[in-house]
């Protein structure tokens, strides 16, 4: 609190002044001699541009057109493709490869339907993968069709930072220097080999990473795919629909560990249905190499066993993007997992510059990093200090069936001190589900007891990556119960489930059996 400027009182008696003080004070004042004002100018500063964007991924190329939109001269600089891993190697590729496989599993099912096909159903891969990269590749230019629309220049090369406000971008040996005013790290994070006895060599020894994943030349016989996050569950997911032995390891006791419980636990029963062999608890201790691919030793507690791969995908361990950038050189800190930023106005400690995405280290979903985008070149342009909210923020995995979540899990909602009201219903007994025979998974919603207040959503099931925005627009705007009891949900659909679920937390589900 700033003081009031008030005298206090010495253990004499009040503070007194005389005139004769005032006026020699007064006199002493006006003998000083005046001093011509200096004007005060502004840095002559001479940028070739507003903001420069480093990295085109779902963070940087957002991030770019947001500025854009807002008036500012923008460049991105992009060493590689346009649209970063996730349109080239991550979600946009692996999608397209699981459409493939979820329509195949679909016609071999379709007899279930009354539908016959006749002859033997299979997947040409050659063919799959093709149409995989076409996906891709149109993807790519779209980001580049969008640069052009809105006036974002394209700057192909390798950024170095000379100094807080100079990057030398490096092209075929090339160097070539830009200023801006601000900038947006958006470099992205890359995959990185993990350390097992007797596992070396790269994609052509059948180590493969999901980056070789996504441009795989075959349907490996036999696959141990080490890491039960989303990453390892999706190819889990595509290799086993096309008919590889699919063994997946995961160290903690439930596949996907970042979500709520009850979800890890009905995925590994369902791929186990589908013929994964799932090993939880469980880690890679060792490969040894053998005729074709690996023999690998899985232990689990004290017990280990021996499962034989031709290829061994690693489905853990990204790194950021920051390597030989002289980042820490010019002032931005970096941590153990990427660039620091300050507060989740997502500046670094260095003001102009801001860090978004995979960079930071936090959470790496391109979803958020296209939100940070916006909002981080929003503070840029605008000079502004907005806080993103991560409260809401959906986590999704399109395995069959799909995993969707937004919020608190159970065991977070708890240990936070919550007294939580707890809602399940399953997809079975649906209309809806029993037509399109997707009967498997589940929502569960976690509530806040006494208010009522909406803590967390989660689901498996068909569909729910498209569901799961209910929750997210229920957290974020900070929905009751009731509130959600009262939203008619039509029928019938799958989304009649988040219905029951939360009447079910209220207890009072009309169709829970």
């Amino acid at each position: 609190m700033r003081s009031t400027g008030s005298l206090r009182q010495p253990a004499g008696g009040p503070v007194t002044r005389s005139t004769a003080q005032a006026q020699s004070i007064i006199e002493a004042i006006s003998a000083i001699p005046e001093q011509e004002s200096q004007p005060q100018t502004m840095p002559n500063e001479s940028f070739d541009t507003d903001l420069i964007v480093i990295g085109s991924g779902p963070g940087g190329y957002v991030g770019a057109i947001r500025a854009a939109q807002l008036g500012a001269r923008v460049a991105c600089v992009e060493k590689e493709y346009l649209g970063g891993t996730c349109l080239n190697w991550g979600c946009i590729p692996s999608k397209a490869m699981i459409a493939s496989v979820d329509r195949l599993h679909l016609v071999r099912e379709a007899d279930k339907l009354g539908v016959v096909v006749k002859g033997e159903v299979s997947m040409d891969f050659e063919k799959m993968m093709a149409r995989k990269e076409k996906i891709v590749q149109t993807q790519r230019g779209g980001v580049g069709a969008l640069f052009k629309k809105n006036g974002v220049a394209h700057v192909e090369g390798f950024a170095r930072f000379k100094d807080a406000h100079t990057i030398e971008v490096e092209k075929d040996g090339k160097k070539t220097s830009l200023r801006a005013k601000n900038f947006l790290l958006a470099m992205g994070s890359s995959v990185i080999l993990l350390d097992i006895p007797g596992l070396e060599g790269g994609r052509e020894e059948g180590i493969w990473t999901s980056d070789d994943a996504v441009i795989a030349p075959f349907v490996p016989k036999r696959m141990l795919i080490l890491g039960g996050g989303a990453v390892g569950c999706e190819f889990a997911h595509v290799f086993n629909g096309l008919d590889s032995e699919v063994t997946l390891v995961e160290m903690m006791p439930n596949l996907l560990p970042l979500m709520d419980t009850d979800l890890g636990v009905e995925l590994g029963k369902l791929l186990g249905r589908r013929g994964v062999a799932v090993k939880t608890g469980a880690t890679l201790e060792k490969c040894e190499r053998a005729k074709g691919g690996w023999k690998c030793t899985i232990k689990r507690g004290t017990e280990t066993e021996t499962v034989e791969a031709d290829v061994v995908l690693l489905g853990v361990g990204r790194k950021a993007n920051t390597d030989d950038m002289n980042l820490e050189q010019i002032g931005v800190t970096l941590h153990r997992r990427g660039v620091e930023i300050v507060d989740d106005s997502l500046r670094t400690h260095v003001s102009n510059i801001f860090a978004i995405g995979d960079v930071t280290g936090r959470i790496q979903l391109a979803h958020v990093a296209s939100m940070e985008g916006i909002l981080a070149v929003t503070n840029a342009i605008r000079g502004e200090s907005r806080f993103f909210d991560y409260k809401a923020v959906p986590n999704c995995v399109y395995t069959a069936p799909e995993v969707a979540s937004v919020g608190l899990t159970q065991n977070e909602a708890e240990s936070k001190g919550y007294e939580v009201a707890l809602g399940k219903f399953f997809f079975r007994p649906l209309g809806k589900a029993m037509a399109t025979q997707e009967q498997d998974g589940f929502v569960k919603v976690v509530c806040e007891r006494k208010y009522g207040e909406v803590l967390g959503v989660h689901m498996i099931g068909a569909h729910v990556t498209d569901m799961i925005h209910e929750g997210v627009v229920a957290l974020k705007l900070e929905a009751t119960l009731d509130t959600m009891i009262d939203s008619i949900h039509a029928h019938p659909t799958m989304s009649e489930a988040v219905l029951e679920a939360f009447e079910d937390a209220a207890g009072h589900s009309i169709h829970k059996i």
